[in-house]
């Protein structure tokens, strides 16, 4: 993990630990898109070989993307966010009044704004319940559930088991979710499943990842329908869209944010994601026994990368912690701060937190 410490150099003047928001950048990352840029100026960016080579490293970024979520590179399309893919998905189904949407009381604004716009424009119904009773409330009615794998509020886990086995469609918000922990789309169950790549994967922002249900895909239109969805882009009228999860994508992504995508990946791939993930996940939850040690009220969490615990005045804890070099961040309406551990972060660094974090209280 030192050698992985390394590659981010904004850990050499903070304790980086809001991985949650946004992932720390690594320095290859930056130097890939610089030497992206600087081909974009000294060579042009208008070739056919250009455009060509730009479309290889989109559908390889696919295929890294699906071996992370257990998918087929087929199944996965590039958006521009976790609350890209959500809308993407809301969008392409036909959803119609007397449909209802059931969602959880620890959801993201990034995932309740597209559900209030189809609430608004599409006549359906949207149904709030407790997280940990979502399961428990599917009805006849209940067209589609759209919950948290991993809550961003919490940490907990959607006992997503218990979905799959209903008749309702699943869209899965997998940001604190794919690059924190270990993610197959299949053992989920669900038929989306819509994920950022500026978090725990320490890519731009800008570019997200969906993966889509390949027995559903054929019957969905394209929600942002234009020339990164269709085959053939001369028989743009028939229309000629995609055969797979690229219909859904939600435009090209910018060429040097490609590029530092693949770096990051690069960084994480040779660390190895399985000690990643167990490096990430272990450190969290000796953290959250820290802050029990002292007192402190830890959120219900599950086997992941963030802990949330009680403060009296959560942004002014923050303000604080930021004073002493801890970058983490309140939740606005909720009375917590977070923690998002990351596999760089050290057993001092934590400690330190915790410490912070009891003399404060």
């Amino acid at each position: 993990m030192e050698e992985l410490r390394a590659q981010f150099p904004v850990l050499e003047r903070v304790a980086y630990l809001n991985a949650g928001t946004n992932g720390p950048v690594p320095l290859r990352a930056v130097e890939a898109a610089e030497a992206s840029l600087h081909d974009q100026l000294e060579r042009g960016r208008s070739s056919r070989p250009w455009f060509e080579h730009q479309i290889e490293r989109i559908d390889l970024l696919r295929e890294r993307a699906a071996g992370l979520l257990g998918a087929e590179q087929a199944d996965v399309a590039i958006t521009g966010s976790t609350t890209d893919g959500v809308n993407a998905v809301l969008h392409a189904l036909d959803l119609r009044p007397g449909d209802e949407l059931l969602t959880s009381d620890e959801e993201h604004p990034g995932v309740l704004g597209p559900l209030a716009t189809a609430r608004d424009t599409r006549g359906v119904s949207v149904r709030v319940v407790p997280f940990e009773e979502l399961p428990g409330e599917l009805r006849p009615e209940t067209r589609l559930v759209v919950t948290s794998h991993v809550s961003w509020a919490t940490g907990r886990v959607m006992d997503t088991a218990r979905l799959a086995a209903s008749d309702a469609l699943v869209v899965l918000d997998g940001a604190q979710g794919l690059g924190a922990v270990p993610v197959d789309v299949r053992e989920l169950g669900c038929d989306f499943y819509a994920a950022s790549g500026q978090k725990w994967l320490c890519g731009p922002g800008g570019i997200g990842y969906l993966y889509a249900n390949p027995e559903l895909v054929p019957g969905l239109p394209a929600p942002w329908s234009g020339y990164h969805a269709m085959e053939f882009s001369e028989e743009a009228l028939v229309p000629a869209l995609q055969p797979d999860a690229r219909r859904l994508t939600t435009g090209f992504p910018v060429p040097h944010h490609v590029e530092w995508a693949h770096a990051a990946l690069d960084v994480l791939e040779e660390a190895g994601f399985a000690r990643v993930f167990d490096t990430a996940v272990g450190g969290a939850e000796r953290f959250a026994g820290m802050l029990r040690e002292r007192g402190l009220e830890v959120a219900p969490r599950g086997a992941t990368a963030l802990v949330s615990f009680e403060a009296p005045d959560p942004e002014g804890f923050t303000t604080r912690a930021a004073d002493e070099g801890l970058v983490i961040r309140f939740l606005p309406g909720r009375p917590f701060v977070r923690a998002s551990v990351g596999a760089w972060n050290t057993e001092d660094e934590l400690e330190r937190l915790a410490d912070l974090a009891a003399a404060r209280r």
